[in-house]
C-alpha cells in the first residue's frame, strides 16, 4: 500500500535508537523526507553515518523550548514545509512511590509531557500549512496499566495520553489529527536500561523472559521497533485521514486493543 508519503516532511524526535531510528528508516524508505533530533549529537552521526538528502539531522533536547524551535526551524529551512510531528523521545527508570524524589518526578514529567509538547507545539504553524497535518505521540501501555516498579513513568505517562486527547480535539479545528500509539514490552536499549537499574541478577533474556510472562503478554515475546514502525508511518501519513484521538496498542495483544 502506498502511503503517500513521497515528498511529505515527518519530524521525528529521538531518532538515534530503538522505536524512532525504526520509524525514519520505514518513512524514508516510504519516500519522505525526514528530519531527526538526539541529545547526543555524536551518537546521531554514527547511527545515520550513511545519511542521505532526505535525511536531515538535528543534536537537541526535546525539553529545551529555544532548541526545539530551532529544530523547526531548521527543518523547515532545509525542507520547505513540515507535515507530520513523531513525538518519540523520552525516557524511563525504575522508581516507587516510597522512593521517587521530586527531581525523579519532574525528569519524568519534563521528558514524556513537555518533550512531546514543545516539538510539536513549535511545528503548529507549518502543521496549519498542511493538507494532511499528523501529531503522533509515542506513549505507553502503561498508561492505563500502572507498574508498581514505574511509579514515575507510569504516572508521566498517563499524563501524556491525556494531553493526546486534548490535542485531538483542540486541533481537530486546524484539521490536524493527533494519535497516540501505546508500546508494551519492546526490545530496545530502553529496556535494557530499565533492566540494568532493576538490579536483577537474570541476565537481560531472562529478565524479558519473566517480564513478559508476569505481564501476560498473549503472544509471550517482547516485540521489536520494526514492528512498530509501520503504525507510526500509517498515522504520520495522508492516508490515515480519518483516524483521530485514537490510542493504538502494540503490545503483542496485552492491554486493550485499538479503538
Amino acid at each position: 500500500m502506498d502511503l503517500k508519503l513521497t515528498g511529505r516532511v515527518v519530524m521525528v524526535t529521538g531518532g538515534s535508537s530503538g522505536v524512532g531510528r525504526a520509524a525514519v528508516e520505514l518513512l524514508l524508505d516510504e519516500g519522505a523526507r525526514v528530519a531527526t533530533c538526539a541529545r547526543d549529537a555524536g551518537r546521531l552521526a554514527q547511527v545515520w553515518a550513511h545519511q542521505q538528502d532526505r535525511l536531515y539531522l538535528h543534536a537537541g533536547d526535546v525539553r529545551d523550548e529555544a532548541a526545539m524551535e530551532g529544530f523547526v526551524r531548521a527543518t523547515a529551512g532545509r525542507f520547505g514545509r513540515i507535515d507530520a510531528v513523531v513525538a518519540n523521545a523520552g525516557e524511563g527508570l525504575p522508581s516507587t512511590f516510597a522512593d521517587a524524589t521530586p527531581k525523579d518526578w519532574l525528569a519524568e514529567l519534563e521528558g514524556k509531557v513537555l518533550g512531546a509538547v514543545l516539538p510539536v507545539r513549535a511545528a503548529l504553524p507549518w502543521l496549519r500549512r498542511s493538507d494532511a497535518g499528523r501529531v503522533v505521540l509515542i506513549g505507553a501501555l502503561i498508561a492505563r496499566e500502572p507498574e508498581p516498579s514505574l511509579v514515575t513513568a507510569s504516572a508521566a505517562r498517563a499524563a501524556l495520553a491525556n494531553l493526546a486527547r486534548s490535542m485531538a480535539t483542540e486541533l481537530a479545528a486546524d484539521e490536524i489529527l493527533v494519535n497516540t500509539v501505546s508500546l508494551g514490552m519492546i526490545d530496545t536499549e530502553r529496556q535494557q536500561a530499565v533492566h540494568a537499574a532493576s538490579g536483577s541478577a537474570e541476565s537481560y533474556r531472562q529478565w524479558a523472559a519473566g517480564s513478559v510472562a508476569r505481564r501476560g503478554v498473549p503472544l509471550g515475546r517482547m516485540g521489536r521497533p520494526e514492528e512498530v514502525a509501520p503504525v507510526i508511518a500509517l498515522l504520520a501519513s495522508p492516508m490515515a485521514s480519518y483516524i483521530s484521538g485514537a490510542d493504538v496498542a502494540v503490545a503483542g495483544g496485552a492491554g486493550h486493543s485499538a479503538h
